[in-house]
């Protein structure tokens, strides 16, 4: 049976996909990661949220946490990179080594990844740090 964090993160997740403005869908990943602490994909998710509405420091935390719950996640990694990044903080070589390492065994791994960028680049253009990450990884 499905739980109603899980219902709320498919919603959301719905929402999101449908193209509600990532500042729309951040309240909904609060309360998923406060129902589910240890659910690393809510804190991925939100990670990504909290950098697209422009809260860096925000974003490292959570994405700090999606890498301590799945450290095999490449998108918790890019998140991470891209909150060092903004943060201008160190340690941005190793999480992007890791992805490097994940696409290279699990290459279905990159569309998905794609796919991620190209939706960080059309929802806020210009953001210098998720275009250095996409030149690093070749994407």
């Amino acid at each position: 049976m499905e739980t109603s964090a899980d219902n709320l993160f498919d919603q959301a997740m719905a929402r999101y996909q449908a193209g509600a403005a990532a500042s729309e869908v951040l309240p909904d990943f609060l309360q998923i990661t406060e129902a589910s602490p240890g659910q690393s994909a809510g804190w991925t998710c939100l990670s990504w949220l909290q950098l697209l509405c422009d809260q860096p420091e925000d974003a490292l935390r959570s994405a700090r946490l999606a890498v301590k719950f799945n450290a095999q996640d490449p998108q918790a990694r890019i998140n991470l990179s891209l909150a060092l990044l903004e943060t201008k903080s160190k340690g941005v070589r190793d999480h992007i080594q890791v992805v490097q390492q994940v696409i290279a065994f699990a290459p279905e791994a990159a569309g998905d990844l794609k796919t991620s960028i190209n939706d960080g680049l059309q929802r806020k253009p210009g953001w210098k740090a998720l275009e250095k990450v996409k030149a690093w990884l070749d994407f």
